[in-house]
């Protein structure tokens, strides 16, 4: 049950709350990220990052699923967590189509150099096909292998920019990761939006932080938005601040 941080707050519907929200920037998509961490900034266990969730986690998720135009995650997430086609229940569906968007995001998934396994189940959908954004570099034996089981973009390279201007008709794009394809983001400057679940655990070894690569520089500074509590985990929207 998840309910504003406020003493005496009333629980929340997720989805009316996240649906709400104002996302507007010009010349290119909003960019929405969503991740879960623990406390020592661990971001999976044995290679998963559903190990750190409850049942206020994944509502919150489904809510913020509900939001984008594209979601966007790079092939070894899609590969580790086994990604499934995107599936919204009939109220999220109906709601985003009562907003102008279409019933279902689009699943978009970055691999430069196409490497992925064209028998995952996230290809098992033929009304749900996910786009491949792959560079120049991608395996052409791949291509074949892959069929048309996914749509497929072939650009000139997998600069964030260059990957928000294919993505230009959508409006709002929720990135999911992995660490590597966020820190591509934010060095470019380009996260939003961050959505941030505190686990309160510790977990110490060498699992990645929300974002990895090269420091970010000049830092990008976020504000807190707002703060959301369930029975375990926290819950925090942060702002780019301008």
């Amino acid at each position: 049950m998840l309910r504003h941080a406020q003493a005496g707050s009333e629980p929340i519907d997720p989805l009316n709350l996240y649906l709400s929200d104002e996302r507007q920037v010009e010349d290119r998509p909003w960019v929405m990220l969503n991740m879960i961490a623990t406390l020592d900034g661990g971001t999976a266990v044995s290679g998963k990052s559903s190990e750190l969730g409850d049942d206020d986690d994944y509502e919150l998720f489904k809510a913020i699923r509900a939001v984008p135009d594209v979601i966007l995650v790079g092939a070894a997430t899609a590969l580790v967590e086994d990604y499934r086609p995107v599936s919204l229940d009939t109220e999220r569906r109906r709601r985003r189509v009562e907003l102008g968007k279409a019933g279902t995001p689009t699943l978009a998934i970055v691999s430069g150099r196409l490497s992925v396994d064209p028998e995952a189940r996230v290809f098992g959908d033929p009304e749900h096909k996910p786009l491949l954004i792959t560079s120049t570099y991608a395996d052409p034996s791949k291509l074949v292998l892959l069929g048309d089981s996914a749509d497929v973009a072939i650009l000139p390279d997998l600069d964030p920019a260059t990957i928000l201007s294919h993505l230009g008709a959508a409006n709002v794009v929720l990135l999911e990761g992995g660490p590597t394809l966020n820190g591509h983001f934010a060095r470019s400057g380009l996260i939003d939006e961050v959505n941030l679940t505190t686990s309160p655990t510790l977990l110490s070894g060498d699992s990645a932080r929300i974002i990895r690569g090269s420091q970010v520089s000049p830092p990008q500074p976020m504000i807190i938005d707002r703060v959301l509590l369930g029975e375990r985990l926290l819950f925090v929207r942060y702002l780019r601040q301008t």
